[in-house]
């Protein structure tokens, strides 16, 4: 099966193109960004070497959802979705850091806990917690963002110490980062999910602080079936969840965890089979809509052509 593994436009009035882990972004003049959602995988900030079929679209398709979603709560930076796999918005100047927010104990936060830390990112965690359980209080837990390698955990004090964002603006960035977990969390109940933890990206338009990027995506968040999850943190089973923690937890069983000097194992055709239906699962959970798979017989053209449309209605 085909998959976009990524893209190469000459857009009208293009100013410049930045190839992330995994989207295209180009900029167009000052004030407009067009990001494409490519069908790269990344673990470990690490992109893997094969690209997964329909994973664009589903990232794209749920980040632009719940963007229109979340507007009433948070400002934010997309103008228009001509494509499945294409989001049109404002060129922001971005905060270097990622603001994730954690309501429950799992993942990173559990593996810094199990290590018999009791303090994450400057935020201290109670006694006595199993793996998955729910915080008292959803927390943040800031990163920087590394434009190659891995991002850092970093806290509040030395964000504001580093000069890294204003007080003024971090309180307003914390402000909407829990609101919009708030939000998340009852668009996830209502699809009979968790929203465990996620991270919003941040930046400023003018003077306005907006949403930037993607939000509540399998890439970007990580999501716990509600039935019967109380029952299996009792019973000490593993929770069902949908996110990308599965390909993670693939790539350790395999002996790769993104280190220097570590190979990233061969993907089967069958694995990306199954990757790529776990999305399009997360995708119809998360939304309440059926997933509509798209032409990729010639991806390339008909994103570029949708594209041009929609600038040239800007």
């Amino acid at each position: 099966m085909k998959a976009l593994a990524g893209t190469q436009f000459q857009l009208p009035n293009q100013t410049s193109f930045y190839k992330g882990k995994v989207r295209d972004v180009y900029s167009i003049g000052d004030e407009i960004l067009v990001m494409v959602a490519s069908d790269r995988i990344s673990a470990f900030d690490v992109v893997l070497p094969r690209a997964i079929p329909f994973k664009g679209q589903v990232l794209n398709q749920i980040a632009a959802h719940m963007l229109d979603a979340t507007a009433d709560v948070v400002p934010n930076w997309k103008l228009a979705s001509p494509d499945p796999n294409v989001t049109i918005g404002k060129r922001c100047i971005p905060f270097a850091v990622e603001m994730v927010v954690r309501g429950y104990l799992t993942g990173h936060a559990w593996r810094t806990y199990s290590s018999g830390l009791r303090e994450l990112c400057g935020v201290a965690l109670p006694e006595g917690l199993k793996e998955h359980d729910r915080l008292p209080s959803p927390i943040i837990t800031p990163t920087t963002k590394a434009s190659e390698g891995h991002d850092q955990d970093i806290s509040r004090e030395e964000i504001i110490a580093q000069g890294i964002v204003s007080a003024e603006d971090y309180a307003v960035l914390e402000k909407y980062t829990l609101a919009l977990y708030a939000r998340g969390t009852e668009i996830a109940a209502k699809q009979g999910l968790i929203l465990v933890d996620t991270k919003y990206e941040f930046g400023k338009y003018g003077s306005e602080i907006v949403l930037m990027d993607e939000i509540h995506t399998p890439d970007s968040s990580r999501y716990f079936y509600a039935e019967g999850y109380q029952e299996r943190q009792d019973q000490g089973e593993k929770q069902k969840q949908l996110s990308k923690e599965f390909v993670r937890e693939w790539l350790i069983s395999e002996g790769f965890m993104g280190k220097e000097g570590q190979q990233v194992p061969a993907m089967s055709d069958e694995w990306l089979d199954q990757i790529s239906a776990r999305y399009i699962e997360l995708y119809e959970r998360v939304t309440g809509k059926t997933f509509v798979k798209q032409d990729y017989s010639n991806v390339e053209a008909r994103i570029e052509e949708n594209i041009n449309k929609a600038l040239n209605v800007l």
